[in-house]
């Protein structure tokens, strides 16, 4: 097991994590704030397969890295919401002719859920928050 690995994957996942919660809170541009919570829910998955020392996947697709996680944690009642999240990486990153941008509400319960999710895989891969969070 590489702890070390999944570490850094999860280090990175924070950063990810904690700037989507500073740009909502100061009611930035919500499609900025999505793409960030795309990459913190893709770099926590990835922590996933790091840990075990397998090749990392060179996909944002959640549910495809999902897929390669499910023994290590549980998200089927999450699946719309790691395609909606997915989607993020490629609607959000890039111009689209009179695309409207995510709501707050949504990004809200998407910010949450990326909450929920970093939390989750730090607690399953026994490695303390304080220690990510620096």
């Amino acid at each position: 097991m590489n702890e070390k690995s999944a570490s850094e994957w999860l280090k990175k996942s924070w950063h990810n994590l904690s700037t989507a919660k500073l740009l909502y809170e100061a009611e930035h541009y919500t499609d900025v704030i999505a793409v960030e919570l795309h990459y913190s829910c893709e770099k926590s998955l990835k922590a996933f397969i790091a840990y075990e020392n397998k090749k990392i996947p060179k996909s944002h697709d959640l549910y495809d890295i999902y897929q390669q996680n499910q023994k290590n944690i549980n998200l089927e009642n999450s699946l719309d919401l790691l395609d909606q999240i997915t989607k993020y990486h490629i609607e959000e990153s890039y111009p689209t002719f009179d695309r409207a941008l995510p709501s707050r509400d949504e990004i809200k319960f998407a910010l949450d859920f990326t909450q929920f999710l970093f939390e989750e895989v730090c607690n399953s891969l026994d490695l303390k928050l304080i220690e990510i969070q620096k």
